[in-house]
């Protein structure tokens, strides 16, 4: 069994939910405090042992780029300034992993952004997240996902348990029960109603795939335009075991809408050392 060793993160889209923020601005690189949205998301990966991030990007999205290369200006400012601290903080964002961008160059759906990253994986069992999502907490959820696949080789998706009013809004397994919080997924219903929805385990965010999901990928009709990943999972479904992980002790941060990621802010700005008192007395002391 080969070591789950790259990340692919799609990050090509437009951000259209955030306009005019992104319209010059790619939707990852919105702050969270004082780091962007992919950040978390890289430093998620890493924490879990990914050892090469492979980002699909647009023209639009240099900024992704520059972000995680080095910056010797910056660099050579903040050393002559004797600010020790923040040139450290700032050459530690380099160094997070090995960086690989691969360009989609049409906006064919999030499967064809996957597939666009076939030839950086080979034949190895791959993690993929989204750029502008992540999962926060201990252990991290791409570990759990990792030691469920050493532990089946099999693909595992990340799952979450939704409010019963919300199931309309995700993915949603039918599952069978296989060991504490490890399900086998039977079928995977894509935003059901409410009252119809086999269970209330979403799966969405992070998934280990393997690599035999590209020649699906390869194969699978356009709907509406665009090749979607969940459709070439459920034809994955069809072929082999996958199951999925409810993940313990994580926060599920989804940065792609206005209220949660004003949420995110929130939240991490509470755990700022720096700002927390002061932060939580505004927050309390606000007037709606």
């Amino acid at each position: 069994m080969k070591k789950v060793r790259k990340a692919i993160i799609p990050a090509a889209g437009f951000g259209t939910r955030f306009l005019p923020a992104t319209k010059a601005q790619p939707k990852e690189m919105l702050p969270i405090v004082d780091k962007p949205v992919i950040q978390y998301v890289v430093e998620q990966a890493v924490a879990a042992g990914i050892e090469q991030i492979i980002i699909v990007t647009g023209w639009h999205k240099r900024a992704i780029e520059d972000h995680f290369d080095r910056h010797f200006e910056l660099e050579a400012h903040l050393e002559k300034g004797g600010k020790t601290v923040e040139l450290a903080e700032i050459r530690k964002i380099s160094e997070l992993a090995d960086f690989v961008y691969v360009r989609q160059k049409e906006p064919l759906g999030n499967g064809h952004a996957v597939l666009m990253a076939k030839d950086v994986i080979g034949d190895e069992p791959f993690v993929v997240m989204w750029g502008d999502e992540f999962f926060y907490g201990q252990p991290p959820a791409i570990k759990q996902l990792i030691e469920a696949y050493e532990q089946y080789n099999s693909p595992v998706i990340a799952g979450v348990r939704v409010a019963e009013q919300d199931v309309s809004r995700y993915g949603i397994a039918d599952v069978t029960l296989v060991k504490d919080n490890v399900y086998k997924i039977n079928r995977i219903v894509e935003k059901p109603e409410v009252g119809q929805a086999p269970s209330n385990l979403a799966t969405h965010g992070n998934y280990l795939l393997t690599p035999d999901i590209f020649e699906i990928l390869e194969t699978m009709p356009a709907s509406r335009g665009e090749i979607w990943l969940s459709g070439a999972i459920d034809r994955l479904i069809q072929k082999r075991d996958v199951y999925t992980v409810e993940l313990k002790n994580n926060i599920y941060y989804d940065c792609g809408s206005k209220l949660n990621y004003l949420k995110a802010v929130v939240d991490f700005g509470l755990q700022h050392d720096d700002l927390r008192a002061k932060f939580a007395e505004y927050l309390r002391n606000l007037k709606v």
